[in-house]
This record gives structure tokens, sequence and C-alpha cells, in this order.
């Protein structure tokens, strides 16, 4: 079995390793959301747009914010996670030292003066989301493993394939070796 562990709010999804759907090809997934009356919600961390920031909201003047596409749901909307919760108030703790969402007013003030940085702030378009009992059907039908203790420093990388890399060794060494298996099996 591909996971031993209960997503909960905060959880990451690894994605196996040959997951098909393009949307969540070696994805990692925070979940922002998940109980058993509303269904899941999460972030795709590691699918960085073409697009800046910039690109999407006029106000933003600083060009070096990356867009990443959060999932396939609701494309129009902008989220965003962070670690400065004494300076962008309103967001929802994830953990102790990440938050997700907030005032965006403040946020945009505060990246346009260049006072944060992308080591502070992740910005998204869309999101990911399961109905009741969907996301759990998908962990018995091992596409994803779940990840309850990680360092939070991983959620702000900017790389993408070895954000999904350093998050599976980080599971331990029964999901290490997975961490070097080829996108397609036959190149194996």
């Amino acid at each position: 079995m591909f996971n031993t562990h209960i997503p909960q709010k905060g959880s990451l999804l690894l994605s196996e390793p040959f997951m098909l759907d393009t949307n969540f090809e070696r994805s990692v997934i925070l979940l922002c959301d998940h109980d058993d009356q509303n269904g899941t919600m999460g972030l795709v961390l590691n699918n960085k747009s073409s697009l800046l920031l910039s690109d999407v909201i006029q106000e933003v003047e600083n060009p070096n914010f990356p867009l990443y596409v959060g999932g396939p749901v609701n494309m129009e909307a902008l989220f965003f996670i962070h670690n400065i919760p004494e300076k962008i108030e309103g967001g929802l703790p994830l953990f102790d030292d990440i938050y997700f969402g907030g005032d965006f007013e403040q946020a945009l003030f505060l990246l346009n003066d260049s006072i944060i940085d992308t080591t502070n702030i992740k910005f998204f378009i869309g999101y990911a989301g399961w109905n009741v009992g969907q996301l759990n059907e998908e962990i018995l039908q091992n596409n994803w493993a779940v990840h309850n203790k990680f360092p939070t420093a991983l959620l702000l990388l900017q790389d993408g394939e070895d954000l999904w890399k350093q998050a599976l060794i980080n599971l331990g060494p029964k999901y290490a070796h997975v961490a070097n298996f080829p996108k397609t099996p036959d190149l194996n």
C-alpha cells in the first residue's frame, strides 16, 4: 500500500509516480480544508504556470512573483499561502508558520514595496477539490501518499520536480526510492 496516513487539513498529498492525470502528475498538494461534510480543498504546490502574478493582477508592480496552478477547479480565483501572519492579517492557520489567504491588499502593498519575496508567499490560480469521500477512495486506490509531518519550508520551494522528490524522501526510506522512478515505466 502506497499510503499509511490519514489526510487532514495541513496534510500534503503526494501523487503516485505514474499518475496519468496531467493535472496531478508528480504533484504535491497542500490540503487547506478537509472534512466529512464539505469534502477537500487543496493547492498544487509545484505546478508553476508560465504566468507571473503581474500578468493577472494589474496593480502588481513587482515582476518577480510566479503564479502556480493550484488545480483545475475555479481557475479564475486567486489564492495564496504565506509565512508572515504578523504582516498579512486574516489568514487561516494551517501550521504555526504557514497561513492560507488573508488580506490581499496588505499582501499587494508588501510585495510592491519589496518587503516580502517568494520565500514568504506563494500565489495560485485555481484549486484542487474532492467531493466528500472521493479523496479517501483515491487514497485506497494508491493514487496518493499522505504526509502529515514535514518541514514547512517545503511548502514555499519554487522547484516543482524537486519539491515532489524532497517530500517523498522526507516520508522515509519506504518512499525514498520512489522519488527516483522515471516518469514513464518503459524508461526504467
